[in-house]
């Protein structure tokens, strides 16, 4: 197989954990819903840090630290489900309101961006992906690993630009037919908590099970 064939089927792997909804998707939902456009692309921007954060320790070698030391990965995977229950929880607690101005009582586009970093880089799923995939596309024979780990890193974050990105525009539009309707508005931030919470403890009791 040669280096553009090995790039391409990464490139249709990465797609297809990226397009599935999951904790990721989910989080970037919630904020382009409850807090607008800014605050939806804020979260992406701090997913698509997390996931260049993720190719570098995919290229240092963690998919091999976890493979020899499994003892590190169900506390992870119990971390990782309990800050994404927590902010589900959080939402569902809330009662969010969409003003024409400022939605009060929405995050900062800071803290959205602080999460969404934080949301990746405890997000089990990514740890998987790295587990599974990187040690089959990460070779020697076609040159330094850091050149092909800066390419995949490049393949990652645009990818997330464009379906997170995408979503967070769209739901963000669509924010604006829920301006004249707070009760339709919390409803929103409350049903995109109760799915947070939701895959966080699928997420964990799959793991777990598998474990």
């Amino acid at each position: 197989m040669s280096y553009s064939e090995n790039l391409w089927l990464f490139f249709v792997l990465l797609f297809g954990i990226i397009a599935v909804p999951g904790m990721d998707m989910l989080f970037v939902l919630a904020n382009a819903l409850t807090g607008g456009r800014d605050r939806g692309l804020a979260a992406t921007a701090g997913i698509m840090l997390g996931g260049a954060v993720h190719t570098l320790n995919g290229a240092i070698g963690v998919g091999l630290l976890m493979h020899f030391v499994p003892i590190l990965f169900k506390p992870l995977l119990v971390a990782g489900a309990g800050y994404m229950a927590y902010i589900g929880i959080s939402l569902m607690r809330s009662s969010i309101t969409v003003g024409n101005d400022e939605p009060a009582g929405s995050r900062s586009a800071w803290k959205a961006f602080r999460q969404g970093l934080v949301t990746c880089l405890i997000n089990p799923k990514a740890y998987l992906f790295i587990l599974a995939v990187y040690p089959q596309f990460l070779k020697p024979a076609y040159g330094p690993i850091w050149m092909q780990a800066t390419v995949m890193g490049l393949l990652t974050v645009a990818t997330q630009a464009g379906i997170y990105g995408g979503l967070a525009i769209s739901a963000g539009r669509s924010r604006a037919l829920l301006v004249d309707n707070p009760r339709a508005t919390i409803l929103a931030g409350r049903v995109a908590g109760l799915l947070l919470f939701a895959v966080s403890v699928f997420t964990a009791w799959e793991g777990l099970r598998a474990a």
